[in-house]
């Protein structure tokens, strides 16, 4: 995850095994939202902020039960404004460690396979690398949401050639269910020079 700057940066909370999004197309309406469920719930706000083009992403953390009512209420807010929302109980910690944008350079060569998952919200990217982790040995590469993508998002992983495509699939079938899916890609055997430019 090397080249994440327009990437939200997560506040220094105590980031719990449970997360929970919501997006919202009104920035005024977000910020709204964002404030409403702080009063509703016992939650920790992991980023609020506006992202391309003209929305409006909130991820927090906290217990299950905390998570659902500030979503419910969340989504009471933003009615017609919603997007996306996501409730994930336990976040495989490849996820986490690239929200906080933890990451090791890739070396040339290094690639056995590289799989990519691209989406069109970001809580729908956000699902789709957690049960891309949780299906098979990858790597996560890269997490990138929205900014600069305008609006959309995508998620990198790396691994054998079966693992790839067995995550990718996993990860491309939820957000294809949810009408989120805008590309899925598999390459065997990558470039060596791709590496650098990931």
């Amino acid at each position: 995850m090397q080249r994440n700057d327009y990437n939200p940066t997560l506040h220094p909370a105590e980031l719990k095994p449970a997360i929970a999004l919501l997006e919202s197309s009104s920035v005024a309406v977000g910020i709204e939202m964002t404030d409403a469920i702080l009063w509703e719930s016992d939650i920790e706000l992991l980023f609020a902020t506006h992202v391309q083009p003209g929305k409006y992403v909130t991820l927090f953390t906290g217990s299950v039960e905390d998570l659902r009512s500030a979503l419910r209420r969340g989504a009471e807010i933003l009615r017609g404004d919603l997007v996306d929302q996501l409730l994930i109980p336990q976040v495989h910690p490849g996820v986490c460690a690239a929200l906080k944008r933890e990451d090791e350079p890739i070396t040339p060569g290094e690639l056995d396979a590289l799989g990519v998952i691209e989406t069109t919200t970001v809580a729908s990217c956000i699902v789709a690398a957690d049960l891309a982790l949780k299906e098979a040995g990858v790597d996560l590469l890269e997490l990138r949401i929205a900014n600069g993508l305008g609006g959309k998002s995508y998620v990198t992983m790396m691994g054998e050639v079966s693992d790839v495509r067995s995550s990718v699939q996993a990860g491309a079938r939820s957000a294809e269910s949810a009408a989120r899916l805008a590309r899925q890609v598999v390459i065997a055997k990558p470039h060596p020079d791709l590496a650098a430019h990931l």
